[in-house]
């Protein structure tokens, strides 16, 4: 059969995969997003429903201030003895933390702290021993992957930090996971930076502490030299093996916005790409130790059809699993029903690292169409396409003494401007719409007669990771901002093309 990457697309970057009896389980980093770290199942790797997220309460993780692409960093999902872990990174406070359930779909514990530095850590428990590994730097201040032992009860390290290998000289050495193997261990890591040097390399050895030697041909996965191809950046994976004894590398990548425009703002998403074992031991990865944008492949049976989500609404989404806030929410701002929504806005714009009154759904794809009824009584509502706090752009309804307005606004780093505005009178209401395309956001709103009416246009490369910089993507965001402003949203749809 024919499969297409990636296989969950939006800014959920940095995944990690564990496979549990049939069932596959699925965690991806969430930044200053709140709830943090989205989980996700799947039967056939292909098709992934999220069922919740891990932190989902404010005592598990701290969000206040974070500035975007900040808080929740690199997660990884493990397994072990009938109990779930996720282990994380606030890179904001630098700590290293886990949380655990015995049960998949119910709430996630306390975090348990690791007195351990870096970043991406990664758990691998055998005979009762459990073995905690980041990047950063050991007791004795060498640089590498660095591992110690723990009390998983606790947290307590039982052994000095170690760094256990440095990598193939790539900058960023970051990503470690480890597993055992036809009688080896195996360390895969990355390299190179999430940009387009990223890669994947591995190493082996005989022992969980090493030394380990690294593959001859690392890296084992990198688009960095496919100068125009639209996926990029391909690192930072996981193994997990399928039912038929298959091996499969899950792993971030980005699609640019055009062949030979190297930009990407739909941010880092989930790719899937097969492994092959040699009868020495050693595997490769993908086409040529490349990623594709689709793999014909006899290891996933016929009988399994990838789906595609088109079509998004109200009522189609879960506020709890699709939607996330920035940071903590006041809930109280918020009413969520089934075919509408209320927001009550605050002083508190989309200009500054804290709480606004905001809503968002992850961009999925470039071209799409997003329209939502809004009627408000004071100060402003609107669609956001937000990248970050410093770039982001809006059509809205703003009320003022003499009536009301539609506007679109674009914020660029230091250039926030209104573009252009257009009187409303006494009517207080609206339906607002965004085009989106690979390299345009076209903003518009519908005249009394139902004609739509164009507001303006800006270029996608102004909310791209290269402009803007950070690790995240573009959400497409329902706001409130204002003291007191009361405002509500109705028929919103958002429907990819």
């Amino acid at each position: 059969m024919k499969y297409n990457n990636p296989v969950v697309k939006g800014f959920y970057p940095d995944p990690s995969v564990i496979k549990v009896h049939d069932t596959y389980y699925m965690v991806c980093s969430s930044f200053q997003y709140f709830p943090g770290v989205p989980l996700f199942e799947s039967k056939d790797l292909l098709n992934w429903k999220q069922i919740g997220h891990c932190l989902t309460r404010k005592s598990q993780i701290q969000l206040e201030t974070v500035n975007s692409s900040g808080g929740v960093f690199a997660p990884t999902i493990r397994h072990n003895n009938g109990r779930f872990y996720m282990v994380t990174t606030n890179d904001t406070t630098h700590q290293n933390f886990y949380v655990w359930t015995d049960n998949i779909y119910g709430e996630w514990s306390e975090p348990v702290y690791v007195d351990q530095g870096g970043i991406d850590p990664d758990l691998y428990f055998e005979d009762g021993k459990t073995l905690f590994m980041s990047n950063g730097v050991d007791d004795e201040g060498v640089g590498g992957i660095v591992q110690c032992e723990l009390e998983i009860e606790t947290g307590r390290k039982l052994t000095p930090s170690r760094s256990i290998w440095n990598g193939t000289g790539g900058r960023y050495l970051e990503s470690p996971h480890l597993y055992k193997m036809n009688g080896y261990y195996y360390l895969l890591a990355a390299e190179g930076g999430t940009e387009y040097g990223h890669m994947v390399t591995y190493a082996r050895g005989t022992s969980s502490s090493g030394p380990f030697e690294a593959y001859a041909h690392n890296p084992v996965l990198t688009n960095r030299n496919l100068g125009g191809y639209e996926l990029q950046g391909v690192g930072h994976g996981d193994l997990v093996q399928d039912d038929r004894g298959n091996w499969w590398l899950f792993h971030l990548g980005f699609r640019q916005i055009g062949k030979w425009a190297t930009y990407h703002h739909l941010g880092r998403e989930v790719f899937l790409t097969p492994i092959t074992f040699g009868e020495d031991g050693w595997f490769t990865a993908g086409h040529e130790g490349t990623t594709l944008t689709s793999f014909e492949t006899d290891r996933i049976p016929d009988t399994v059809i990838q789906q595609d989500k088109k079509n998004y609404t109200f009522a189609n989404t879960d506020w709890n699993l699709d939607w996330c806030y920035l940071r903590h929410p006041n809930t109280e701002h918020y009413q969520l029903e089934s075919d509408k929504l209320t927001l009550t806005g605050t002083d508190v714009t989309l200009d500054v690292p804290a709480s606004p009154t905001f809503i968002g759904l992850r961009q999925k794809n470039f071209n799409a169409t997003i329209s939502v009824d809004v009627s408000l009584t004071s100060g402003e509502a609107g669609i956001t396409i937000y990248m970050d706090e410093n770039h982001h752009y809006e059509v809205a309804i703003r009320g003022q003494q003499n009536g009301y307005k539609v506007v679109e606004r674009l914020n660029i780093g230091d250039i926030k401007s209104i573009e252009h505005e257009v009187d409303l009178g006494n009517k207080q209401y609206a339906t607002l719409v965004i085009r989106s395309s690979q390299e345009r956001y076209s903003f518009l709103f519908q005249a009394a007669d139902g004609e739509e009416v164009l507001l303006g246009t800006a270029q996608t490369r102004y909310l791209s990771s290269e402009v803007a910089g950070g690790f995240t993507g573009v959400l497409i965001g329902l706001y409130a901002s204002g003291q007191d402003t009361s405002a509500e949203f109705t028929n919103f749809k958002c429907d990819y093309h």
